[in-house]
C-alpha cells in the first residue's frame, strides 16, 4: 500500500461516541481543542452523533465535537439524569 493511503488509513476519525455518556442537562467542560475549559449544559446530539451541541454559559447553544466533552467539576450529570443513570445496568 502507498505510503499516502497508509497515513489516510491512521488519520481516520474515530468512530466510538459518548452518545450513552451525556444526557440532557448534563454540566459539561471542554477538555479537549481550541475551546478547551469552556463551561456548559450538553443540550443533544446533533444528526452527525460525533458532535453534540451544548449551552455555553453566554447562553449560546454552540456545537462541538462529543470526544472534546466531559463532565464538569462543578456539577457533573444533573440530578435528574443521575438518579436515572443509578438504574441503568453497570457495564463491565
Amino acid at each position: 500500500m502507498p505510503k499516502r493511503c497508509k497515513e489516510r488509513h491512521s488519520k481516520m476519525a474515530h468512530t466510538e461516541t459518548g452518545a450513552a455518556t451525556f444526557h440532557e442537562g448534563d454540566e459539561v467542560m471542554l477538555v479537549e481543542g481550541t475551546y478547551q475549559g469552556t463551561l456548559g449544559v450538553f443540550v443533544r446530539l446533533r444528526d452527525d452523533v460525533g458532535w453534540a451541541d451544548i449551552t455555553e454559559r453566554n447562553g449560546e447553544v454552540r456545537s462541538h465535537p462529543v470526544a472534546w466533552l466531559g463532565y464538569s467539576a462543578e456539577g457533573g450529570r444533573s440530578s435528574g439524569n443521575a438518579a436515572a443513570a443509578s438504574m441503568e445496568p453497570a457495564i463491565e
